[in-house]
């Protein structure tokens, strides 16, 4: 039985989707990580105004409300920076994920010819088995009739 000739190349795309899997799950991660650090800083924000709205109902001094006010737009900043990065993430992760997609399509066309090809060939085997059992009973046959 002659092997599947396509194995080498079976092969590297099952590697390949191996790795491609690997980026994705990189990439997921990364997107993962930037979105919880945006929730953290998007949730500090609401703490901090809910506790400033508060402060402000018991009177505060001007200092003190130029100085939030201040922190709430480098805090914004930050956020408007962490929105962006986790745009970028998502691109990468999407793309990653379009890849491993594809690769895993690829691998599946390949796994389908060396089934079908393993299927024929157990196919030509069975015609192989039946035609030494046709060629031995013909013998036996032969050799009943000549004795």
């Amino acid at each position: 039985m002659t092997p599947f000739k396509l194995t080498k190349i079976l092969n590297l795309k099952e590697y390949e989707k191996q790795k491609a899997l690997h980026e994705y799950e990189e990439a997921r991660s990364r997107f993962e990580e930037v979105a919880e650090k945006l929730y953290h800083f998007l949730k500090q924000k609401e703490e901090y105004e809910e506790q400033h709205k508060h402060q402000l109902q018991l009177g505060l001094a001007i200092q003190h409300i130029r100085s939030f006010q201040q922190f709430m737009v480098n805090l914004q900043r930050i956020i408007d920076h962490y929105q962006h990065l986790v745009m970028q993430a998502r691109q990468h992760m999407e793309l990653k994920q379009l890849k491993l997609v594809e690769l895993n399509v690829e691998v599946k066309k390949y796994e389908k010819m060396k089934e079908k090809y393993d299927e024929m060939m157990a196919q030509h085997m069975r015609m192989m088995e039946q035609k030494q059992m046709d060629d031995l009973s013909i013998q036996q046959y032969c050799y009943r009739e000549t004795r």
